[in-house]
């Protein structure tokens, strides 16, 4: 009885251990500390860095790697996928209308649960997203842009009131941002959402963005994008733009493709 017992207790402790060694990854979400990612990483093996993506108001990351373009440009850039999963489709950063996880805290621990399981360090980590994801993706570099190389967003930026150049971190990482003229869910100029909270206005953002980064601003000079112009200032860590389309409230893989290789991650 005894042995049986002793037997019984090995067994549940090495399924105990075997479950919690499990990789994570494709259909099998990684949990840390507040919520889990999901990551697809390229399947011929050249991976070079990680693509970590926040998704649009009521998606999800299980939701966001069913959009296979996005995925298929950050492999061709020699990048893993990874989908950050929101808190019922939404995010909880400063003035934003969700209010529950510490998001930082809780992206922090994505962080470092990338470096800790597959090796992606601030060397070889962009972030980015769409929307009120792309919001998150700025206030995440605002507050921990050391931990990252450079950021691609689409359609969103900081929320009113502003946050002032001196609420985010020295020396922000590179970034590129797409906005489009015909936006009306993230307009340029930002809009009321309920009677509380304030989408950012894109060219003030932008603005405070580049102050903190250290850009030279007599050396900002305009060039083309996948066939869109974009306004460019060199900064501290490398270049930010701001790259205005003539389109609406979207995300492409083209695009994300031109700021993958722009912030210094190519084909």
């Amino acid at each position: 009885m005894l042995l049986r017992l002793c037997l019984l207790l090995v067994t549940l402790a090495t399924a105990s251990s075997a479950l919690a060694a499990a990789p994570c990854g494709g259909d099998v979400p990684c949990q840390v500390n507040g919520g889990d990612y999901r990551i697809e990483l390229p399947k011929d093996g050249d991976t070079r860095g990680v693509f970590v993506f926040f998704h649009g108001y009521k998606s999800s990351a299980k939701a966001q790697m069913k959009h296979r373009q996005l995925i298929d440009m950050a492999h061709a850039h020699h990048l893993a996928f990874v989908a950050i999963d929101g808190v019922n489709g939404n995010w909880s950063f400063p003035n934003s209308p969700g209010k529950g996880r510490n998001e930082t805290r809780f992206i922090a621990a994505v962080l470092y649960d990338l470096d800790q399981k597959f090796g992606f360090t601030a060397n070889n980590t962009v972030i980015g997203g769409f929307s009120i994801g792309a919001s998150m993706a700025w206030y995440t570099a605002c507050q921990q842009g050391e931990r990252v190389a450079g950021m691609v967003t689409f359609s969103g930026v900081f929320w009113d009131p502003l946050p002032s150049p001196e609420d985010c971190v020295a020396k922000l990482p590179p970034m590129v941002h797409f906005h489009g003229t015909a936006d009306r869910t993230f307009p340029l100029e930002g809009r009321a959402i309920g009677p509380n909270n304030r989408q950012g206005n894109t060219y003030e953002s932008v603005a405070i963005y580049r102050e903190r980064a250290e850009c030279d601003m007599t050396e900002a000079h305009k060039t083309m994008l996948d066939g869109i112009e974009c306004d460019v200032a060199p900064c501290l860590r490398g270049n930010s733009a701001l790259c205005i389309h003539g389109g609406g409230h979207t995300v492409r893989d083209d695009l994300l493709g031109a700021g993958l290789t722009t912030i210094g991650f190519p084909e």
